[in-house]
């Protein structure tokens, strides 16, 4: 296993953030986990997909229709994942160890599983951010290459037009075959996580058996087998597509950090904290539509300097955090609008994928023009 270690804090930066985060709580009198806000919304996305499952399930309606529906389902398991998993396997949903944990087994019911998500996501992910070498996120791969760290390959020319592809198929992939390869071959990450213990192993193939009863089964039943086979991959090509960008949006854009390990042992320069805001890039936080629907997953840097907060109060944390970076001169990194992080992504994979020489080219071009600008404006105020 190789030891990844970040430097020792230089200054009060850390320490001072969460002093004025817990100040915050204090003065509100506020609980950092979720609240009725929250809970009602948990109870909204809830009751629309089990209501879009028992209409397919139960009502007449032509081919097309039924398609839509599965589109549907596949765009709320997605805020499903968003609003109550992801606060859940953080313990942020409730402040209660049991409700946290019965609630993170919805990602079991998006076809995964909680345990293995905890150990790849709040272990790994969390801890080594953008660290090619040790997050999984950004694991090294013959489709897609995320940083400059990465061997290039012929086919990445063009990544930034098959990437959509290759998301819309990621939780098929995900369900279908690397769960069980995780759990035949044991855990692929190069730092160590928990091994799974005996309620693990139950809970994981009783989840998997309802899991594929409900969502192929069933449907064979009910519509047949062609049918309930492209509805399952309909379902889980919008699932992909959402879910997969969205996380992107956060790590895989122009304005991010990346590092890359070195062997047997790694020294990151920067502290923990400061690597989190490098390696992380919220996007549209002053947009309240896309906040309510993506749980919060637009405050990224809120959420990992502070994951076992719940996602209702990144709004305000957020104020807190980008005035104390301006105080301690970190760059706090954002995108205006979910739009322009979009826009990044695609902008950074292309680049990405373009050949050394080709890329060195561009830099050069885009140097040139940058100084002849300069000279223009310099000749014209003069």
């Amino acid at each position: 296993m190789a030891i990844i270690q970040f430097s020792r804090p230089s200054s009060d930066f850390f320490s001072t953030l969460r002093k004025s985060v817990q100040q915050y709580f204090d003065e509100q009198q506020l609980k950092s986990s979720g609240n009725a806000h929250l809970y009602w919304k948990a109870g909204i996305i809830i009751t629309s997909y089990l209501a879009c499952f028992a209409a397919v399930m139960l009502v007449p309606m032509p081919m097309w229709l039924a398609a839509v529906i599965a589109g549907t389902m596949g765009v709320l398991q997605a805020f499903v994942g968003f609003n109550i998993m992801h606060d859940a396997c953080h313990d942020a949903f409730s402040t209660k160890k049991n409700v946290n944990y019965f609630f993170g087994l919805s990602m079991n019911a998006l076809g995964s599983d909680a345990f293995m998500w905890r150990q790849k996501h709040n272990v790994v992910h969390h801890t080594y951010t953008n660290v090619d070498g040790a997050d999984d996120d950004i694991a090294k791969t013959p489709l897609l290459r995320m940083s400059e760290s990465q061997p290039r390959f012929k086919a990445h020319i063009v990544q930034h037009w098959y990437l959509t592809f290759l998301y819309a198929i990621s939780t098929l992939y995900w369900v279908l075959i690397k769960d069980f390869q995780d759990y035949f071959v044991g855990k692929r990450f190069n730092v160590e996580v928990a091994k799974m213990k005996r309620n693990d192993h139950l809970v994981f193939w009783f989840t998997k058996i309802v899991y594929f009863g409900l969502y192929l089964a069933l449907p064979i039943m009910v519509w047949g087998v062609v049918p309930a086979i492209i509805g399952f991959v309909i379902m889980h090509a919008m699932l992909g597509m959402v879910m997969s960008f969205v996380f992107q949006l956060a790590h895989v854009v122009e304005n991010v950090e990346f590092e890359h390990t070195h062997g047997d042992f790694t020294m990151i320069e920067n502290e923990w904290a400061v690597h989190q805001i490098e390696t992380t890039s919220d996007f549209a936080p002053r947009n309240k539509v896309v906040s309510w629907f993506l749980g919060g997953l637009n405050y990224q840097v809120e959420h990992h300097l502070f994951p076992r907060i719940s996602h209702v109060h990144y709004p305000e944390i957020q104020k807190i955090v980008q005035k104390t970076c301006e105080e301690f001169g970190v760059e706090y990194r954002h995108y205006p609008t979910m739009r322009a992080a979009l826009a990044s992504h695609f902008r950074h994979m292309k680049r990405l994928g373009k050949p050394v020489n080709k890329v060195a080219g561009d830099s050069v071009l885009r140097a040139e023009f940058e100084h002849a600008t300069v000279l223009v404006e310099e000749g014209v105020e003069s």
